[in-house]
């Protein structure tokens, strides 16, 4: 049997950042975890792109523009969806949840689902917290295993 388990190598590859806005100082907190973990797994600053939309409904599109450019290894998601009184939560996190999983296998590009889902505002922080949870940091991670599983899955 032969085990395929890359290297976490991100030295020359090109990651995009999408986040939303929505939650900010949640999103803020995972772009933060997710930037300083690529950059201790080799990733050139000038190699990530960030871009932020209005929510995290609006990720998806986002980095399906980013996967079709051809200029990025790997695309992560990132934002919260937080419970409230009202259904809106199981429209929002689904579809963003769809959306993203969607782009992945349409494109062929690592999509890494980085949206929080959680039922309060303490639990998003906790996930989001750099010293703590660090979701973002995972996030970065998953980004460059799979652009490292992908390419050589693929010759």
């Amino acid at each position: 049997m032969n085990i395929i388990d890359p290297p976490l190598d991100g030295a020359g590859l090109r990651v995009g950042i999408v986040a939303g806005r929505f939650n900010d100082f949640v999103s803020n907190n995972l772009v933060k975890g997710t930037r300083a973990r690529l950059a201790t797994l080799g990733v050139a600053d000038d190699d990530v792109d960030l871009a932020w939309v209005a929510g995290a409904f609006e990720v998806s599109l986002a980095a399906r523009a980013m996967a079709e450019s051809g200029r990025y290894d790997a695309v992560v998601c990132l934002g919260a969806v937080i419970r409230g009184e009202t259904a809106h939560f199981d429209y929002v996190a689904g579809e963003a949840a769809a959306g993203i999983m969607r782009t992945g296998h349409d494109t062929g590009v690592p999509i890494v689902f980085g949206v929080l889902t959680t039922d309060t505002v303490e639990q998003a922080m906790e996930r989001a917290d750099v010293d703590n949870g660090d979701k973002g940091s995972d996030c970065a991670e998953a980004a460059i295993e799979m652009a490292r599983l992908l390419a050589i899955l693929r010759t």
